[in-house]
């Protein structure tokens, strides 16, 4: 009975530290040493950070819009839970090409590892997510080295990489400016589906219900699953949200995101 009183009442501190514990964003953080016009507009981050505790495991958020549209932002759902927050801006296509678009995102997680410890951030509990364009953005730096390379950063050295009903085939928008129809599929090598590999680290894939979903989103979650699997790595999961569509999909996403989040790092986790 003693020791169980002494448990709860750890407990109770540890919650009265993290109420108390306050938190702070910076916004507009230049990541990039692009200096053309678009770049030095676009190529900004925002970090939302506990203060006053070390080593803090870090969530780096690609905004979706396919490719063509929206802004960085820190997830609702991922604040006062002791996270490091990085909301990223890339380059929009057709600005730019989608080469352009990836290696905007490597150089940001690139600035995340160098930088993120002066914002009480641990760089080697860090994982790299999205929803939608930013799904198949971090999808995309997972599976296909060079882009992490390019800036002398090993895509292995993330912990954990949980893309949000991103796209596996060859993005539509690419695709469209390729000339190519949305609805007639492709695999080239601006497709994650193209770059499966065994030895990458946890891949966590998530999507809304196979039948509300946009475009068959499911089906190529699926598809990559099963590559995955078949090539040899052990730790690939794919989740359905049933009876959510691409955008209602995201909010309950972030709970499945924090459960293997707390796997990795040893927690106890809540079902």
């Amino acid at each position: 009975m003693k020791k169980r009183n002494t448990i709860v009442l750890l407990l109770l501190l540890a919650a009265q530290v993290l109420m108390a514990q306050g938190y702070k964003q910076v916004n507009d953080i230049a990541y990039s040493k692009k200096t053309d016009a678009y770049s030095l507009e676009r190529l900004k981050l925002d970090v939302y950070y506990p203060e006053g505790v070390k080593d803090c495991p870090v969530i780096v958020w690609f905004h979706g819009g396919g490719l063509e549209a929206g802004s960085k932002e820190i997830p609702w759902k991922l604040k006062e839970k002791g996270l490091v927050v990085v909301g990223v801006n890339y380059r929009l296509l057709p600005k730019v090409t989608i080469k352009e678009t990836l290696d905007d995102a490597a150089e940001a997680v690139a600035w995340v590892f160098k930088n993120i410890a002066s914002y009480n951030g641990d760089p080697k509990k860090m994982v790299v997510t999205g929803h939608s364009a930013g799904g198949y953005i971090s999808m995309m730096l997972c599976l296909d080295k060079k882009w992490l390379a390019n800036y002398g950063t090993d895509a292995d050295d993330v912990m954990l990489y949980v893309p949000f009903s991103g796209q596996a085939i060859t993005h539509y928008n690419v695709r469209k400016m390729q000339g190519i129809p949305p609805l007639q599929p492709t695999i080239d090598e601006y497709a994650p589906l193209y770059w499966v590999r065994k030895d990458c680290p946890p891949l966590v894939l998530i999507c809304g219900d196979r039948e509300l979903e946009l475009y068959g989103r499911y089906d190529e979650n699926q598809y990559l699953e099963r590559m995955m699997k078949l090539v040899g790595h052990q730790h690939t999961y794919l989740y359905e949200i049933d009876g959510h569509g691409h955008g209602g999909m995201v909010e309950p996403s972030f709970h499945i995101l924090e459960t293997h989040l707390n796997k990795m790092l040893g927690k106890q986790v809540n079902p």
